[in-house]
Order: C-alpha cells, then structure tokens, then sequence
C-alpha cells in the first residue's frame, strides 16, 4: 500500500509543477495546436522537394485550399562530399537544407509570422548508380520531412501571431 502512495506523490510532485506554470499540451483539445490546424494554406509545390515538403506539412497541419493565413516557402540544398576512400571513391555525402517561409494573412496580405530553418542529413554513397540515386532521394525525403517538421514547431510557438 505504501508503494502505491508514493507513485501517487511523485506523479503529484511531477504533474504540479507542470500545472502551476500554464502548461497545456499543444494538441490538446483548446490547444495552440487549433489555431494552426488547418487554418493555414500552403503554396503549390513546384518540384520534387517542395512537394515532399508539402506533403509533410499537410500532414502536420492540415490540407486546405482557402483558409485564414497562407504560408510560403524557398528551400535550398547544398550537397558537400564528405567521406572519401583511399581509392578516392566517395563514401558519404551531407545534404544541407535550408527553407525559409512567411505566414501572410490571406485577407490583408500582411506578414504576420517568418523564419528560417535548417538541417541536414547524409547518405552512403555506393558503387551502383542506382543504389546511390535511391538513396540520395530517401535522404532528400528525409530532410524535408525534418525541415517541415522545424516549420511546424515555428508556428506553433508563434501562433499568438496566428489568433
């Protein structure tokens, strides 16, 4: 019976602290998620890594085609050789990707979030053209999957910007 009153105090002494401060969790129903759920349109991909990154953020806040706020984009990429072997064959190669987005009111036409973010990621390079091309794709994949997913954590932070 005492083991069980001691969860009870230390999930207490985790939980209160948490409740004193205004913590509420952002998917939460009232959430600061809601004000960026499907309240904000995208612009149309125009190639192949812009639609990756589109994807992505569909997935994480929706898919609409007219909505409050739209949100542009400009991902670069800059690929660096990173690994190279004694035979001077290259091993590993870094993508780094830049994207940097606005949030404009779709009313008013005024900014009213931007940032910038950025990463990379890193693929094996291999002696098969085709093993190489795939997974310089799944890498490029990936990178915008983390870009997005940097976006997303922008806006929610700012989403006082968005109410």
């Amino acid at each position: 019976m005492s083991l069980l009153d001691r969860r009870h105090i230390l999930a207490l002494a985790v939980v209160l602290p948490l409740a004193a401060c205004g913590f509420t969790p952002v998917y939460a129903p009232g959430g600061t998620g809601d004000a960026v759920r499907d309240r904000i349109a995208l612009a149309s991909p125009e190639d192949r890594l812009d639609f990756a990154l589109v994807s992505r953020l569909e997935d994480r806040i929706g898919r609409v085609d007219s909505a409050p706020y739209t949100l542009d984009y400009a991902v670069t990429t800059e690929t660096t050789e990173l690994g190279v072997s004694e035979t001077e064959d290259i091993d590993r190669i870094n993508i780094y990707g830049t994207v940097a987005f606005s949030v404009t009111d779709s009313a008013t036409g005024a900014e009213v979030q931007a940032g910038e973010v950025r990463t990379f990621t890193a693929y094996a390079s291999s002696s098969s053209p085709v093993a190489t091309t795939a997974a310089r794709r799944d890498d490029e994949d990936r990178l915008m999957i983390a870009l997005a997913d940097q976006i997303v954590a922008q806006l929610l932070s700012g989403v006082g910007a968005l109410r």
